[in-house]
């Protein structure tokens, strides 16, 4: 068969994975690459074969990649806010709707304060372990610039009507633009949260790249780290 040689870049599109991944990949000897001109590239034969003889848990393992790229997609460390001040949960609401501010994900903390404080008094959004997803009621992708994730950590925990009536302490707000993205981010961190060392993680972690790296190094209910 006809070679047909593409770039990292292609190559990592083809697979639905970040750049960097398939980078790793070729330094682990899973792929070659040949020159081809002035670049290197890969034959994408070569990945078409791999993929055709994956076992299930290398294609668990590709589709768990997959996941935490697609979620990366809408977090950094920019985005993490560590140790705020809050007394309840309105206050601890209004704090996260600042830093979404600060950070020019939208311009007005006033709005995103009034729409989230509404979706709450609907049911509250605090998912049991300390944890809350907050989010507006609607999509609203004109107001908020780009989507994305932002995590916050309140010093103490406050009273926030969780399921299992512990406070709050750790929060998400979810800012996304359309139900695809929100519901793929809520599903995401739902089943992050079920892991207890992940949560502990999170309480502990003195570092927004600390916490980066617990969002995107799952520890899944079972206990067992997947590398």
């Amino acid at each position: 068969m006809a070679r047909k040689l593409i770039t990292l870049s292609e190559a990592a599109k083809f697979l639905k994975v970040k750049e960097n991944i398939v980078k790793e990949m070729v330094n682990s000897d899973v792929f070659n690459m040949v020159k081809s001109g002035r670049t290197m590239k890969i034959d994408r034969y070569e990945i078409e074969e791999w993929l055709a003889n994956l076992s299930e848990s290398e294609e668990e393992h590709l589709a768990l990649r997959r996941t935490v790229c697609r979620f990366v997609d809408y977090i950094d460390p920019a985005l993490v806010y560590l140790n705020f001040e809050a007394e309840n949960k309105y206050e601890a609401i209004a704090e996260m709707s600042k830093f979404a501010r600060e950070r020019k994900i939208v311009r007005d903390h006033r709005w995103l304060y009034e729409v989230v404080v509404a979706r709450e008094e609907l049911v509250s959004t605090a998912v049991g372990k300390g944890v809350a997803l907050l989010h507006p009621r609607h999509m609203h992708p004109t107001k908020i610039k780009r989507p994305c994730v932002l995590f916050g950590r309140c010093k103490e925990g406050v009273d926030f009507d969780a399921i299992d009536n512990k406070p709050v302490n750790l929060f998400f707000m979810l800012l996304l633009h359309n139900d695809k993205q929100h519901l793929f981010s809520l599903s995401y961190l739902s089943r992050l949260m079920l892991a207890g060392a992940n949560i502990e993680r999170l309480a502990q972690a003195t570092a927004p790249d600390e916490v980066i790296d617990v969002l995107t190094t799952h520890v899944w209910e079972t206990g067992k780290k997947k590398k």
